[in-house]
This record gives C-alpha cells, structure tokens and sequence, in this order.
C-alpha cells in the first residue's frame, strides 16, 4: 500500500511538474503570438537533434497544436551525420511510439568536417554551417514553410555577449529570422524559456536524450565562459538575466552610435528653433528616423 507521506509527495511532484508544464507552454505561445511565428496553413519543422532542447520544443510545440487557435504540421527532422557512436535507432524508435511524423537525413558531414579541419582545431563552424545547408535543402524539397530551431533564452543571452566581447557587434539571436538566401522563415519558440526550466523538464519527461559530445570536439570554451559568468551573475543578482533579455526587446538606435542604424548626421535639420513653441519630436520619431 502507498502510505499518504508516499501519496502527498507524489501529488506535490505532479504539481510541480504542471507548473512548469504550463510556464514553458504559455512562454513558447507568448514567442510565437509576439513574433508571429506559427500561421494558419504552416508547415513546422523541428529539428530534433535528440538533446534536451529540441526534445522539450517538439514536446512542447506537440501540446500547443492540439489547441492552436490556427491549424498547422509538424514533422520532426533528425540528421544523422554519421558520428562513431551514433545511437541512429534512438530518435526512430522514440517517436514511432508518440506517433509523430519524421525524417532522419542521413548525411556524412562528420568525414567532411574531419578532413578539413586541422586536429585539434573547433569543428563546431563548419559542422553547423554544414547541418544548416542540408536542413535548408530538405525544407525546400518538402515544402517546409518554418523551420524550428531549440535556442533557449541563455543561448540568446550567451550569444549576445559573445558577439560583445569578441566580435565587437551588438548582436543575439533573432526570435524570427530570414536565411541569408531569403528562402526560409527560421523561428525559436524557446526564447523566452530558461534552460534550467528546460533541464528540468526534460529530466522529468524522460526524453531520450543524445549526448552532443559524439564528434569528440570540445564545447566552445568562449561560450562556456559566457555560460558561467551569466550564472554567476543570476546568482548574485537574482533576475538580472531577464533584465538584460528584455533590454534585447527595447532597443533605442538613437542613444548608440550606429551611423548606419540611426541618421546623426542630418539632426539638426529636425532641431526646434530656440524660442519656438513648437514640441519636440517624439522619441519614436528618433528609432524611425531612417
């Protein structure tokens, strides 16, 4: 028999677990609702790598379709890049028995990798511009009007201080975004959820999970770096990740220095002659000035 410490226990996880469920269902709808990033008539492709992340997006994207306000598809696409070690029957096996529509690519990039990239040298690069090529060609072949990427609020975060601090650019991961050919609508319906809220669920759904270490390439140390420093700041500074997240989503060009993203060099011909009682122009007027 199950005592009623053992049944209370069960019932306050099952409460836990919904919490979460619900947080990360409304956080994903919000993206998509904000962005417009899911219409009536797409066709979605998520591409499940077999990591927490991609796991946790079809899972989630799966539970918001049954009661989507618009109709739309999913299929779930896998490339298999031919990694030594490669469980390849995992992901077929796992979403047969949910019933959900699937690809596997099968798509030797690993050799290709191998032998252009010196040893000991980041294969990470070309490795994804690689994936991302062969995922392209796939959503034009098959009519693929999105494609779903599981990039989560602290990979967005991560990458913006990347690009800060090496790359000297003020730039993340766009929510939504146009592929450089301008062919393919990429959207992130995770941009709002927080990896731990991810790592969490995904430990307690029990997902199949698909180590990301089969190349044997070492994580990228700047981005570990970045990792580590955002953590230590949330843990500080309580909230200060969602603080610097919502400063992505309130830009003000006029109060940078971008010459090609706001018009400093004709201000003048918008100042307010001085003893005018004419109003200055509205802040807005300043973002749109181009």
């Amino acid at each position: 028999m199950v005592d009623d410490a053992t049944r209370a226990f069960g019932e306050k996880q099952r409460y836990a677990f919904n919490k979460l469920q619900k947080r990360l269902r409304r956080q994903v709808g919000e993206a998509i609702a904000d962005y417009r990033m899911i219409e009536d008539g797409d066709k979605v492709m998520v591409c499940l790598s077999g990591g927490k992340d991609s796991h946790t997006l079809l899972d989630i994207l799966l539970s918001l379709q049954r009661n989507a306000p618009v109709r739309f598809d999913l299929v779930a696409v896998n490339l298999d890049q031919k990694q030594p070690g490669f469980p390849a029957h995992v992901l077929p096996e796992y979403l047969s028995r949910r019933g959900v529509p699937f690809s596997i690519i099968e798509q030797d990039t690993y050799s290709i990798v191998k032998r252009v990239v010196p040893e000991g040298k980041t294969t990470c690069g070309l490795c994804s511009r690689l994936r991302r090529g062969v995922l392209y060609r796939y959503a034009s072949e098959h009519g693929i009007t999105k494609i779903a990427l599981g990039h989560h609020r602290d990979d967005i975060l991560e990458t913006f201080f990347l690009n800060l601090f090496y790359g000297g650019t003020l730039k993340a991961m766009p929510p939504k975004l146009l592929s450089d050919d301008g062919r393919h609508i990429v959207i992130r319906p995770l941009a709002y959820c927080k990896e731990q809220d991810i790592e969490r669920y995904a430990r307690i759904r029990g997902f199949p999970i698909i180590p990301c270490n089969l190349c044997g390439s070492q994580e990228n140390l700047q981005r570990q770096a970045m990792k580590a420093m955002l953590q230590a700041w949330e843990k500080a500074h309580p909230g200060r990740l969602e603080t610097i997240f919502t400063a992505l989503q309130n830009v003000a060009p006029s109060q940078l220095a971008d010459r090609n993203l706001f018009d400093f060099i004709h201000l003048e011909r918008r100042r307010v002659p001085a003893g005018s009682c004419a109003e200055p122009p509205a802040p807005e007027a300043d973002r749109l000035a181009l």
